[in-house]
């Protein structure tokens, strides 16, 4: 059995350059899942818990992190890690993996800022294909970012946007937004003044989900604007066509 704080190296594969920062604290589960990622090029760093992962994580921060819900006695360690990450990551994809699939802890999960929410019991394959679809997203924006030659925000109305860091400000203030959201923020913003619909706002984000999860995204994406405008009210939802930006 391998310890329940451990660091693993790959170097096979299109992902050798790639490391996924796994919380699980079942000592097997996580064994099982370090195995696969292993075998698949990942790099991987595996922690049992919230504090050690979350310090580690400061100090070198993976590619990509896959997030158990309850961790050890914290029912919610996983979504409080989630957010701690936030402070000091915007563009890290985050992924929740755990038994919790209940509306109430999508919604929570995506509330504070993860990317994805799969049920343990997906399959292996199944979690390969959403790390590797966050870390193509999140390579895009890394390259944009490096290539050398600078581009200005899009400006509509009171949101501007910089493609280079995935990152919004509404009326000059900046809005935390996950990858996820930034990508739908964007596919709206842009499509305006036409709607977007639920499957549009998936490819957009290259997410494939439930239409209620994209409306639990919604919500989110509105608490975040609302975080640093009360008033805010520029994303309609439209029955029957989806949502639409309003300036």
């Amino acid at each position: 059995m391998r310890q329940k704080d451990e660091s693993i190296s790959s170097a096979t594969g299109n992902s050798m350059r790639c490391t996924v920062g796994l919380v699980e604290d079942d000592d097997v589960i996580r064994e099982n899942y370090v195995d696969f990622l292993q075998a698949r090029g990942f790099g991987v760093r595996a922690f049992g818990d919230r504090l050690s992962a979350l310090g580690a994580f400061r100090v070198d921060t993976p590619d990509v992190a896959v997030l158990d819900v309850a961790l050890g006695d914290e029912r919610d360690g996983g979504l409080r890690l989630c957010s701690e990450l936030r402070e000091f990551s915007q563009t890290l994809p985050v992924i929740f993996l755990t038994c919790h699939d209940n509306e109430v802890d999508r919604i929570a999960g995506l509330k504070v800022g993860g990317d994805d929410y799969l049920s343990k019991e997906s399959s292996f394959e199944f979690l390969a294909v959403r790390i590797e679809t966050l870390l193509e997203r999140r390579r895009a924006v890394l390259e944009s970012d490096a290539d050398g030659t600078p581009s200005a925000p899009v400006v509509i109305g009171d949101l501007s946007v910089d493609s280079e860091r995935a990152e919004v400000t509404w009326k000059g203030r900046p809005v935390r937004l996950s990858l996820t959201q930034y990508w739908m923020v964007l596919a709206l913003a842009s499509a305006q003044p036409k709607p977007r619909t639920a499957a549009e706002l998936m490819r957009a984000a290259n997410i494939s989900v439930a239409p209620n999860t994209v409306a639990v995204h919604i919500r989110s994406i509105r608490a975040r604007f609302a975080a640093v405008d009360q008033g805010f009210d520029a994303i309609r939802t439209e029955r029957g066509r989806g949502y639409r930006w309003m300036l």
